[in-house]
């Protein structure tokens, strides 16, 4: 790999791995057999399985990204700015909103779960049952259970399937908010918002990735609440959905990282986590493509700096858009060395890319190389909140092995907390990743990218659980807005707490801003 594909496709301290025949030996005709019907190569189970024998690497923090130094700062009239901009620009865009809505909300329900099993209350549960008539799903609740009964019915009578089986629903599908004309769930809050800033004022494109057990329970609640939306705001919706796809799945090892078998000897395989949606993503076809999680939505009230802050990212990235144009109409003759200084000035400050010190070493040819690569590739705006203590990742650069630095979203478990300097960086972030997305998947000429290209495998994440009582290793692929897009054009904005409202236990709900 010559040096500016070096300093392009950054691997952060990757260990060299030969990928072998050696595993192919494990695999049986049945297991072949298996791997077609999923679309799965016998490469990937390979790499997969070296993987779990030589671990991920970890990520090599250079420095966190802060005010100045790798995020951008609005003024109010950069904001006002970016949002005209927006305006104008969207009468000839095609805009999508992709919302990641198949996981389930087990987990929000962990603490009652818990009260369940134990038949005793805990801190979370006692609060729950405190402020129970605050929730909007308690008049459903309510026509259940006319008179409010055991602790224990309550409880069986939300989460299991002998009533409103909450506890095994998705988020997307629960009432989230109440309204004097009933209630919301956070579908329909995103459907919503998307008015605002996914529609030409005609038309509002959304794409959901459920899950297949509940896709038929989506499409339901969009065929019950279109009629109504559509009459209220004058906008005409088109809702799409897909789902992960077998051929992302990982296989699971044993301890001894040997494949991992069922009861009738075929291999266990087990959903990659969101870094599979790249696939999803990779099929959309719009000029910007926002992004944000399901649980991240309010009410009414509360959604006017939400819907300013996504025009005035979508604005940005316009304008970013139109300098890249720019710039690859200018490699296309003549250059001078002014013309490259300024460019690798622009590529540090809004597109997330510093090169090391070798730069000066290199030739004026490889330097026009390396930007023609770097303006024929995916952009995206990363919205960042300034860090309150939420569990997750947070925006740095990093160094790759070539001495670059690279603008990247890392989670926790991508950092080595063993090493002091690296923890210390980590925990000095100032903030926080809320996934809040802006994307441009197309190049310049407007045909989109094979967005596969531009992730970094090494990148994944390996996780413990069970399987009929045996321990078993599980793989994630590079998550969606960390390694699977560790090779795009990164731009970090912060954004208002106060766009910043997920709900990660049924409590959150209870907080003034999912209270009407």
């Amino acid at each position: 790999m010559n040096r500016i594909n070096k300093l392009l496709m950054v691997k952060f301290y990757t260990i060299p791995i030969k990928f072998r025949n050696k595993y192919v030996r494990m695999l049986t005709e049945k297991d072949k057999i298996q791997l077609s019907k999923r679309g799965i190569s016998e490469h990937e189970v390979n790499q997969q399985v070296d993987y779990f024998k030589q671990g991920f690497p970890w990520m090599h923090l250079d420095r966190a990204a802060s005010i100045g130094n790798g995020i951008i700062h609005l003024s109010n009239e950069d904001v006002d700015r970016y949002v005209k901009r927006f305006e104008d620009a969207k009468k000839t865009l095609s805009i999508l909103k992709m919302v990641p809505a198949s996981g389930a909300a087990t987990r929000m329900f962990k603490s009652l779960f818990e009260h369940l099993a134990e038949l005793k209350p805990n801190k979370e549960s006692s609060v729950f049952f405190d402020r129970l008539s605050e929730f909007a799903f308690a008049p459903e609740l309510k026509k259940l259970l006319p008179e409010w009964s055991t602790e224990q019915e309550i409880l069986e009578n939300l989460l299991l399937n002998k009533g409103l089986d909450y506890g095994s629903l998705p988020k997307g599908l629960l009432s989230f908010h109440y309204y004097e004309d009933g209630v919301r769930t956070p579908l329909e809050e995103h459907l919503v918002e998307a008015v605002e800033y996914a529609s030409d004022g005609k038309d509002a494109y959304l794409h959901f990735t459920v899950s297949p057990e509940h896709r038929s329970r989506f499409d339901a609640l969009v065929n019950q609440v279109l009629p109504k939306l559509e009459k209220k705001y004058q906008v005409k919706f088109h809702i799409s959905f897909s789902e992960q796809k077998p051929s992302t799945d990982t296989v699971a090892v044993d301890k001894d990282n040997n494949l991992f078998r069922e009861a009738d000897g075929s291999m266990l395989f087990r959903p990659a986590g969101h870094g599979a949606l790249l696939e999803n993503l990779n099929d959309l076809d719009a000029d910007l493509i926002f992004i944000k999680n399901i649980d991240n939505v309010v009410p009414d009230k509360l959604k006017d700096s939400t819907i300013v802050y996504k025009k005035a990212l979508g604005g940005l990235l316009v304008e970013i858009l139109d300098k890249i144009k720019a710039y690859a109409r200018v490699l296309k003759g003549e250059i001078s060395a002014a013309t490259l200084e300024e460019m690798q000035e622009f590529s540090g400050k809004y597109l997330g890319i510093q090169p090391g010190k070798a730069w000066v070493e290199h030739s004026q040819e490889e330097k026009i190389a390396l930007f023609k690569k770097i303006f024929n590739r995916p952009t995206r705006i990363c919205g960042v909140v300034k860090n309150t203590g939420e569990p997750g990742g947070g925006p740095f650069w990093c160094k790759d092995q070539e001495g670059n630095s690279t603008l990247q979203l890392v989670e926790s478990a991508q950092v080595d907390m063993s090493n002091e300097l690296q923890k210390a960086i980590f925990t000095d972030s100032t903030h926080f990743n809320p996934v809040d997305l802006v994307c441009a998947t197309k190049d310049v000429e407007g045909k989109s990218f094979d967005l596969l290209q531009y992730r970094d495998m090494s990148t994944g994440f390996i996780t413990e659980k069970t399987k009929d009582g045996k321990k078993l290793k599980a793989q994630e692929l590079p998550g969606l807005w960390n390694g699977a897009m560790a090779n795009w054009n990164t731009i970090f904005v912060e954004v208002p707490l106060d766009t910043f409202n997920p709900v990660k236990t049924v409590n959150d709900l209870l907080r003034p801003a999912h209270q009407n």
